[in-house]
């Protein structure tokens, strides 16, 4: 079953350098939800969410060595461990290397934190954004490494406002824009804690088009169930009297029902248009699960 679901997938892997080969972490594949499988060219990232004893990684890697030749490295993150360290399954040592998604390039770093710097199931959201980011000027709250900064720039923003309590992330994001050769004169870098920050936010403003893709907990900083509606009910201060807003959720234990009521209840001028639907990839076997990404559009 897994062997099946990487060759289906391998031609995207080629197509496009980072991609998701494997997910099983939805639950659609019994006995196989500890496993997923990323390719960020030219390293197959193999991440395990508890120990398997089994012939698992073996098979794997004799799979991707006979069809994948552009792979030279295959890593095993283990999640299930502290620090989710990770180790060479086959191949070389490589801790970082560059991938393009829809044409855009971004840094990837292996084995230096438990992420990545690029979450590859908001794929189809930073292309919508960089469809709808057109003269705007756009906040990225939760920006981490700014991607979604990334593609508003590529889609011809007038300026993008990144925000986050973690400055070693956003320098991350600024070497993100300077890899793609972006006029960083149109992107603004705010190390701050959105919850404390809010005139901080409001003077780059009005936006025309936000952006929140928020962690569902961080100790002593997020807790997304309990903060959400401190920023939707701040959208009115921070927005143009039209404006687009994106908001994520990435929690498995909160559906989208959740995130429509909190938008209904804090900021009714917020109308639901559509959900953004995550790459064919992320089959999720009980629906809600996996990450949510609303397209609302406010209008004072």
């Amino acid at each position: 079953m897994l062997l099946n679901q990487l060759s289906a997938n391998i031609k995207n892997a080629v197509d496009d350098n980072c991609f998701r080969l494997f997910h099983g972490r939805g639950h659609a594949f019994e006995g196989l939800e500890h496993v997923n499988i990323d390719w960020y060219a030219p390293v197959v990232v193999v991440t395990l969410y508890k120990e398997d004893t089994t012939s698992l990684l073996a098979d794997i890697q004799q799979f991707i060595i006979q069809h994948l030749p552009l792979c030279r490295s295959i890593q095993v993150q283990h999640r299930y461990q502290s620090l989710a360290p990770f180790t060479l399954l086959w191949g070389e040592e490589i801790f970082s290397t560059v991938c393009q998604e829809n044409g855009l390039k971004y840094h990837i770093e292996l084995g230096k934190s438990q992420n990545t710097g690029l979450f590859l199931d908001m794929a189809n959201g930073r292309q919508w954004v960089k469809e709808n980011a057109e003269h705007k000027t756009v906040l990225n709250l939760f920006a981490y490494t700014c991607a979604f900064s990334v593609a508003a720039i590529a889609g011809k923003a007038d300026k993008v406002v990144n925000i986050d309590m973690a400055k070693n992330t956003l320098t991350k994001g600024r070497e993100n824009h300077r890899l793609n050769a972006h006029d960083l004169k149109k992107v603004h870098f705010e190390g701050v804690d959105i919850f404390k920050s809010y005139n901080r936010l409001k003077k780059h403003g009005p936006y025309q088009l936000l952006i929140c893709d928020p962690p569902s907990f961080q100790k002593g900083s997020v807790n997304i169930e309990r903060d959400y509606k401190k920023i939707i009910s701040r959208l009115p201060q921070w927005l143009d009297q039209q404006a687009d807003v994106l908001l994520c959720l990435n929690s498995p234990d909160l559906d989208e029902e959740f995130l429509l009521a909190e938008v209904a209840r804090e900021c009714p001028n917020c109308q639901f248009q559509y959900k953004i639907d995550n790459p064919e990839v992320f089959v999720e076997a009980v629906k809600g699960k996996g990450l949510k990404a609303l397209y609302f559009r406010y209008k004072a």
